[in-house]
């Protein structure tokens, strides 16, 4: 009998590999991505892409343990929980309000270690933040969320009350 269920459980591993979900992967910067409508320096873009874009971009890079299954599954599931947070290829195509508040959420995140998550730092060490890399980070989206409260009417970013 355990015999039986340990072929069994092979042969499921086996056959799932040939089932695998769309891959993440953009051609190019689409015309909505976040430096589109804010300004992104050069330092900021290169932490974004290390730390951040995997999950919060149109654009995955993919490591070899990505193609053996259920992993891919499992990553694919992180990366469209990621971008349904914020999708910095799509940010342009958000609300005032949300925009805002996406800022928020990235200073708050970043200031409590809670972005990148520990379960991409484990393998993704170089993904880890430093303490001039959050400061970097937390000053550029409060530049953006301060140049909001300038442009746009305060009700326009508040949140909604219900």
């Amino acid at each position: 009998m355990v015999k039986k269920i340990l072929v069994f459980l092979l042969v499921a591993l086996v056959l799932i590999q040939f089932f695998h979900p769309k891959k993440n992967m953009a051609a190019s910067v689409p015309a909505n991505n976040i430096a589109a409508i804010n300004p992104m320096p050069e330092d900021v873009k290169k932490i974004l892409e290390v730390s951040c874009n995997d999950c919060h971009s149109n654009n995955t890079v993919y490591p070899w343990y990505s193609k053996i299954q259920p992993v891919d599954w499992w990553m694919n599931n992180h990366v469209k929980e990621g971008k349904g947070e914020i999708n910095f290829d799509e940010f342009a195509t958000y609300s005032l309000r949300r925009q805002y508040k996406k800022m928020d959420e990235i200073i708050k995140q970043v200031k409590e270690e809670e972005m990148p998550l520990n379960s991409y730092t484990w393998i993704h060490k170089n993904a880890i933040l430093s303490a001039d890399q959050k400061q970097v980070v937390i000053a550029w989206a409060e530049g953006i969320r301060a140049s909001m409260q300038q442009k746009y009417p305060p009700d326009s970013l508040a949140k909604k009350k219900q």
